[in-house]
């Protein structure tokens, strides 16, 4: 896998993430990948029901959420974590990228969609994004090669 500098929080601690899918392998993917990254993942979830309790109980400083989930799909469970906390990011991670998905999700406070499969130098670059002066890219990684 490429070599991605560590992504911090402007304090230097790991950036905390809850990952959302149904899909277990895709869960462990996401997971892998923001673990190259420097991050921590402090909760999983298998639906958008579970996500909010999880969000409750471990405030990450980001979720990587599917939209297509039983029992609550995750732009409806984006819009109730984002009323209960303004401040959350949420970041849609899904491979059904119609429009009106993508529009819809970010209408209900999610802050970016990302297409599955899931490129790491793309979702590097939106979690950079999305964190903006929040996150501090060590910059030692990159001139490591």
């Amino acid at each position: 896998m490429e070599q991605f500098p560590s992504l911090t929080q402007k304090n230097r601690k790991a950036i905390r993430y809850l990952v959302v899918d149904d899909s277990v392998f895709a869960r462990k993917n996401v997971a892998r990948i923001v673990e190259s990254f420097g991050g921590e993942v402090v909760g999983e979830a298998g639906d958008g029901c579970t996500a909010i309790t999880e969000y409750d109980r471990t405030k990450p400083d980001m979720v990587l959420m599917d939209i297509t989930m039983p029992q609550m799909e995750g732009i409806e469970a984006a819009e109730r974590i984002v009323r209960a906390h303004p401040e959350a990011r949420i970041v849609m991670v899904s491979s059904v990228g119609y429009q009106e998905n993508i529009v819809a999700a970010l209408q209900k406070g999610a802050r970016h969609f990302v297409q599955k499969p899931v490129k790491p130098e793309i979702l590097y670059e939106v979690i950079k994004y999305v964190m903006g002066e929040d996150a501090v890219a060590a910059a030692t990684a990159a001139q490591e090669n």
